[in-house]
């Protein structure tokens, strides 16, 4: 792998991604899958079943296109960061309501801020040449 912001910060925040993901799935035991409030990942960061699944598939996208191209990662990078830098902001009006599908809570809220911001800032800003793959 060619030495790249955008695929190195794609492998390692999809490898991180994953295994939180996982890791999510020993504290939701007994949680519905798409409760309000969920199991407590690292004592702070609220997960439920479906949360943990969308952590794992934003994680394997992050990682597939680390390992494909600059053009995906930065792709990926940039679409994903958008959808967190969303999620960050809409959080925390979810927050105790019905419609908290993910259980968010505010360490959720902060996490998916700074990832985007990180994602964003790599996507946007580092390797301008390199073309995002288009359909």
């Amino acid at each position: 792998m060619r030495n790249s912001p955008n695929r190195i910060v794609a492998t390692v925040f999809g490898a991180v991604y994953v295994l939180v993901g996982l890791l999510g799935f020993a504290v939701t035991g007994g949680v519905d899958f798409i409760a309000t409030e969920g199991g407590l990942l690292l004592g702070i960061f609220a997960v439920n079943p479906l949360h943990n699944i969308a952590h794992v598939l934003i994680g394997a996208a992050l990682l597939i296109a680390g390992f494909s191209s600059i053009s995906a990662a930065k792709a990926t990078n940039t679409v994903i960061g958008a959808a967190y830098l969303l999620l960050g902001i809409v959080g925390f009006f979810l927050a105790g309501t019905a419609a908290n599908i993910l259980a968010l809570n505010t360490a959720d809220h902060f996490l998916h801020l700074a990832s985007a911001f990180v994602l964003l800032g790599v996507g946007l800003g580092a390797e301008r040449a390199a073309r995002p793959v288009t359909a």
